[in-house]
């Protein structure tokens, strides 16, 4: 009996739901390939704006810090060289709520180290070739000068905190975009069941 009450015990402390609040914590790193790279420092605090700053480190002296109020929070930032340039790419994956639903990434690509060219990822709600059963929970990484997003594949009739259609995978490359920016576009995609 008080094996079965240790067990139930147990299983309430570590069962949760998608709901569940997400803690993010501040970010304030430094991240280089070489000499070169970025600082980058967000509170954190609020889950509708955050000051973000990006200072360019190893950069020609004219390039200027980006400063902007950031509508959601700064889940993470890695550092690769995403478009094959040999400079130092730096990427953010943001959440827009508290309980890490809406993931999107902002990428800031290091033009020779003379200037910063903003890239962002499109919305997977507006390809129909990956957002068939979509409802967020998207987890990112990089991988070998790529992006990949992987998220819960929702079949009908899911609870929002019970998918059944495995996950997608999407991996992504980055390439120059209109009016000088940087965009991610779709390198392949599979589902894991």
């Amino acid at each position: 009996m008080k094996y079965h009450f240790f067990l139930l015990l147990l299983g309430s402390l570590f069962s949760f739901t998608a709901d569940a609040q997400i803690t993010f914590h501040r970010i304030d790193s430094t991240l280089k390939i070489g000499k070169a790279g970025y600082r980058v420092s967000c509170i954190n605090k609020s889950p509708v704006q955050n000051q973000l700053q990006v200072k360019p480190i190893g950069f020609e002296s004219t390039t200027r810090d980006i400063n902007f109020t950031l509508k959601g929070r700064v889940a993470g930032a890695q550092i690769d060289d995403l478009n094959q340039d040999g400079y130092p790419d730096l990427v953010l994956f943001i959440y827009t709520d508290s309980n890490a639903v809406n993931g999107t990434v902002y990428c800031f690509s290091s033009e020779a180290n003379k200037e910063i060219v903003p890239g962002l990822l499109p919305d997977v709600v507006l390809d129909s070739k990956i957002n068939k059963g979509y409802k967020g929970h998207d987890t990112f990484s990089l991988l070998e000068g790529t992006l990949l997003q992987q998220f819960p594949v929702y079949n009908p009739g899911d609870e929002k905190d019970k998918p059944t259609g495995g996950s997608r995978v999407v991996q992504y490359r980055m390439v120059k975009g209109e009016n000088g920016s940087n965009k991610f576009v779709i390198l392949r995609f599979f589902d894991k069941k």
